[in-house]
């Protein structure tokens, strides 16, 4: 069986030439096997260390993107250029073991069609730990597919589920959803955290809050429909405040109006319609980043065996 490594990278020099040793060492009693680079926009010399990796050894191919079009982008360029029956899907930086590789693998000829890495949280912070648990059930909550803890982009698929994803051409792509969308029988592989060898997180608190808000935005319109139960319930709150109003005016008479009261209404009211109006603007921008069709990424440069397994301008689906 071909088995392929995609592998996402950027600004990752400190760490790659360890990654491609490591995976070297996991992958070699495979009889046939291959990795898959991409480099998504680097500006260090991870290009460069690519190019050197690829030319002394024929299984190292790589892709390199026209910029930095992000992770999602990364790992759908390298699933297309990938031409094993089962394809890994795992991290630069370490932090995904390339020795777990060989417990995954087997699972594959039990007829699971994906394998997935699940990283435990031992030796989390605890405040860390609740925030995460906290968000995942939230999540499954909203979204219309399955999400677990622990779980990420690092994993194991066979030829029919690497397919099945290729068939999703959307533009704003969340991972997580969409391989739990595809489905298909699924075995997880437990395993520690592990730090990161050199160099920083790519992820900011903020890219992290931004890619939460695209995982409940991807997969289901709830935010819409709270936005409806919001808007009812506010104007319900209004009604039986007026209500109260005429009833205390009937009873007591008109006081003198009070500001502090207006004040609080139009800025209380005012603070639910832009967060309705953000919901919905969420949702239209979407709608137009999917009109304008454009490709998901542009190819810079490429191994030379990878110009005809994967066009410069992809396209979409």
């Amino acid at each position: 069986m071909a088995f392929s490594v995609v592998v996402p990278c950027c600004n990752e020099e400190q760490v790659l030439e360890l990654l491609l040793s490591a995976l070297a060492t996991a992958l070699d009693e495979l009889p046939s096997y291959e990795i898959v680079l991409v480099d998504d926009g680097s500006r260090d010399r991870t290009l460069e260390i690519m190019r050197k990796a690829s030319a002394d050894d024929r299984r190292v191919r790589y892709l390199a993107l026209s910029r930095n079009f992000g992770k999602e982008a990364a790992m759908l360029a390298g699933l297309r250029a990938a031409r094993g029956d089962a394809v890994a899907i795992i991290d630069a930086d370490l932090q995904h073991p390339p020795s777990l590789l060989a417990q995954m693998l087997p699972y594959l000829d039990r007829g699971y069609d994906q394998v997935v890495a699940r990283r435990t949280r031992t030796g989390d912070p605890a405040m860390r730990a609740f925030a995460s648990r906290a968000y995942y059930r939230m999540m499954n909550r909203l979204v219309d597919v399955r999400l677990q803890d622990g779980v990420g982009d690092f994993r194991v698929l066979s030829r029919k589920a690497v397919d099945a994803l290729l068939m999703l051409g959307e533009y704003n792509r969340f991972s997580k959803g969409l391989f739990s969308w595809i489905g298909f029988d699924t075995a997880v592989v437990d395993y520690e955290n592990v730090a990161r060898e050199a160099g920083r997180s790519k992820w900011r608190m903020r890219d992290l809050m931004n890619y939460g808000i695209d995982g409940v935005l991807s997969f289901n319109t709830k935010p819409l429909r709270m936005a409806i139960h919001l808007g009812l319930f506010v104007s319900a709150v209004a009604f039986g405040y007026a209500l109260w109003v005429l009833i205390d005016a009937a009873a007591h008479g008109v006081d003198v109006p009070g500001y502090v009261t207006i004040i609080c209404a139009v800025v209380g009211f005012g603070g639910v319609q832009m967060i309705m109006l953000g919901v919905i603007g969420e949702y239209l921008g979407r709608i137009y980043s999917e009109t304008k069709a454009r490709p998901h990424f542009l190819l810079k440069e490429a191994s030379p065996d990878m110009s005809t397994a994967l066009s410069s301008v992809p396209d979409r689906r």
